[in-house]
Parts: C-alpha cells; structure tokens; sequence
C-alpha cells in the first residue's frame, strides 16, 4: 500500500503542527467576529460614538501592511520566528483595546492588532506549505474553513456572554492566554524552514500595502457620508488603492492571467462575492420584512454550516483536479446568490434564505480550499510568502469594496424613504457577476503549459 494514503494531518508528524495552526486561525478569526458584539459597548462607555468605524478601519489598514510585510519573512528566512513576532504583536494589541481609557487607545490597539494578524495568517500559509504534501494540503485547508466559519457560529454570543457579564473589556483581554497556547504549539512543533535558494534581495513593499489600505478606508468613509466631499474622498481612495495594488498583486491579475494570477483573482472574486451579500442579509431582513436583530443574522449560520460541511468533503477528494473543484463553487455560490434575490419579495417573508444562503457557503466551502491549495502547489519556495500575501489582500479589498458597494446601494434606498426590493434585486445581480467570472477563469488557476492529469491535485512542483 502506498505510504500516503496513511497521511494524515492529524498523524504523528503533522498533529502538534495541525493543532498550532488551527488554534491561532480559529483564534484571530473569534476575535475579527466577536469584535463588532463589544464596540457598541467600548464605544459608548468611551463616549465616542463618532469614531466608532476608526477601530475597524485602522485594523483593515494595517493588516494589509503585516500580509505583505509577512510574505517578505515567508519568502526569506524560515516562518517560526515571524509567526512568534506576529503573534506577540497581535496579543500586544489585544492588551492596549482591553486596557485603552480613550477611543484613541483603542484605535491603536486595533491598528496593532492588524499588523499582528497579518503577519500571521500569510505565515500560515508559508508553513502549509513547507510541513504538508500537495496531497495533505485540501484536508487542511478544509480545516482552515471550519477554523474561520466556526466562531461565525459561536463568536457574537460568547463575546455577548462575555461584554454582558464581563465588560467589553474582557474580549480582548479573555483572549491573550488563548493565543499563547495556540503560539506555543506550533512553535514546539519546529514546522518549515528557511526557503531553499537565496531569494532576490528587493526593496519592501510594505509603504504600497500602507497607501493601498489607505485607499480601501478612505472608500469606506466615502460610502458612509454620501455627500459632495464623498466624492472627492472617493476618488483620492480609489488613485490610492490603485497605485498600492499595482505593487502589491501578481502581473496579471486584472486579467486573470494563467497561473498565480487568476488563482490570486480568484480568491478576491469569491471573496467579494460571498462577503458583500452575507453583509446584506441581515439589514434586509430587518427593514424589508420586520424581522429582530437575533433573528435577521440566523441565515448567516446556514451559510457558515454549508461552508464547512463542503470543505470537509472536498478534502476527501484530493484526487480530483483543484481547477475542477473551484468552477463547481463559483457556480453553486453564483447560484445561491442569485436564489438569495428572493429576499427582495414581500410575500415570502424572507424564509428562503436559509436555504438559498446555505448553498451559497457550499460554494464558498468548495472553493476558497481549492484556492489555497492551488496557490501553493504552483508557488516556488522562495515565493510562497508573497504569493500569499496577494492571495489576502485580494481577499481583504475585494470584500472591502463590494461590501460597501452592496452597503451604499441598499442603504441609499432605505433613506430615501422608497421601496427596498429594487435596490436588492440590483446589489444581488453586482454580487453574482464576480461568482460567474470565478467559474469563467477556474479552468485558467491551472500551472500554464500543463494539463492537469486526471487523479491528481500537484499542478507544479512543490
């Protein structure tokens, strides 16, 4: 029998790394969703109502920065200490939000925060690369999808519990041992080493990633005031985020180039996608139909338990080309976006969003898995940091930008006072453009001049 089939990533050699890895994604992904349940909270005890989109935006802004400034680490010397010093960045802002007496402080801690998580989420990805074979990474990046979905599940009523019985305060500070534990886990494990080869020495792009989250929160901030000056802003945003993302992204990747573009395309399409309209949800089911603020979010955890259920099977299916499995999600999540339009009907009273959302996250939970696994079966050694940055901040401005799109969109129509449904019907038909284009360039994700055999998943050496 062949060796492989007895890998596992929970096997003996993988399983301290497994569970380091799945502990700090689980982690960072808690605390980006049990945030938005405390700052009604931190914002009023600091009285600092007009600042409350800063913490969110100076977290965007700079995690852009640590991805990039990761993926530098990643491609140059082996991840293990960068992951340390990310981790110990993140937590060190954990304690300035949990300590912060004014909103300044906790702005600072947010943007710390950011810088942290960047780096590690694009090491992550690095030590995936390096600790697992091409035929290990579906299942893992499986796990990554429960690791992220799941506190979408349990996050918002355990920070509730938490800001309820606790204080605001205790989010962030509850989660600093956690992080250790998860820190010295996968540190022990000793995963990775430094890239084989000497990388190209070249200057950082750390300044391009700053002007480039610069120009996705000055889109936002445009989008949230709707006034002459949001044009202006609007504009300097949009320069802004075009000169950053030059740098940033693969050539090609406007274009979906074969290879690492279209794959790094891909993930932002998918992303956007999905991420605008799960945004949407819930403030539809409110103003359209009257539903309670506990009750309009339900929909969103059938989309979270179709994403996981999906990547869990994809994962046991490592024979079937990754190209294969990414053009079935963009169409089943096109599919559920465009089923998710009938939220807009009065009469239905918005019930079939639970199952046209849960299809949806199957499609996410076939895709996004197939994206990372793709990306680094063809990414080199000494590319696999930066090639993963790119992979994110296509992530971050995509969903960035649709969901303020879908935002403006419907909000526009609530405040003019006329009937919502239209403006609905039109974000949901935006939304489902970029899933569609996802399916049309799936079959170009694939290494350039290769066919992909049948029965397997390595498109490139790894």
């Amino acid at each position: 029998m062949d060796g492989r089939v007895e890998e596992s990533i929970w096997d003996a050699g993988h399983r301290r790394t497994t569970t380091g890895l799945l502990t700090l994604v689980t982690l960072i992904a808690f605390e980006a969703m049990a945030v938005g349940t405390a700052m009604p909270s931190a914002v009023a005890e600091l009285d600092a109502v007009a600042w409350y989109a800063w913490p969110f935006s100076a977290f965007l802004v700079t995690s852009v920065v640590g991805m990039v400034v990761g993926g530098e680490v990643g491609d140059r010397r082996a991840p293990g200490p960068g992951v340390l010093a990310g981790v110990l960045v993140f937590a060190a802002g954990l304690v300035i939000a949990g300590i912060a007496q004014h909103m300044a402080v906790l702005v600072l801690g947010r943007a710390v925060q950011g810088l942290g998580a960047g780096v590690v989420i694009v090491l992550l990805y690095v030590i995936a690369g390096q600790a697992y074979s091409s035929r290990l990474r579906p299942r893992l990046f499986g796990a990554f999808a429960a690791g992220w979905v799941l506190p979408a599940l349990i996050g918002p009523l355990a920070a509730g519990l938490v800001t309820t019985h606790v204080g605001w305060r205790g989010v962030f500070l509850g989660l600093v041992p956690l992080v250790a534990a998860g820190l010295a886990l996968l540190l022990t494990a000793g995963p990775g080493e430094a890239p084989v080869g000497e990388a190209t020495p070249r200057r950082s792009k750390a300044p391009w990633a700053l002007l480039a989250g610069a120009g996705i929160a000055a889109l936002q901030y445009a989008g949230q005031r709707l006034d002459l000056l949001a044009i202006a802003i609007a504009v300097a945003g949009a320069v802004a985020l075009g000169l950053g993302l030059r740098r940033l992204l693969p050539r090609g990747t406007v274009r979906a180039r074969p290879g690492i573009p279209a794959v790094v395309a891909s993930r932002g399409l998918l992303a956007g996608a999905f991420f605008g309209m799960d945004a949407l949800i819930p403030f539809v089911l409110s103003e359209q139909h009257g539903w309670s603020a506990a009750t309009a979010g339900l929909p969103l955890t059938a989309g979270a338990v179709g994403w996981v259920v999906a990547a869990q099977l994809q994962g046991r299916r490592p024979d079937v080309p990754r190209q294969r499995v990414l053009r079935v999600g963009c169409l089943v999540l096109a599919t559920g976006l465009a089923a998710t339009a009938t939220i807009a009907v009065p009469a239905l009273g918005g019930w079939p969003a639970y199952l046209t959302w849960g299809l949806a996250g199957v499609g996410m939970g076939l895709g996004m898995p197939s994206v990372g696994v793709l990306l680094l079966d063809q990414s080199p050694e000494a590319e696999r940091g930066s090639n993963s940055a790119a992979l994110q901040i296509s992530d971050v401005t995509a969903s960035a930008l649709l969901v303020g799109a879908a935002g403006v969109l419907v909000a526009g129509a609530a405040d003019g006072g006329g009937p919502l449904w239209p403006a609905v019907l039109i974000a949901v038909a935006v939304l489902t453009v970029p899933a569609l284009l996802g399916a049309g360039i799936a079959g170009r994700t694939a290494s350039p001049g290769r066919s992909a055999p049948e029965g397997a998943t390595t498109l490139a050496a790894s």
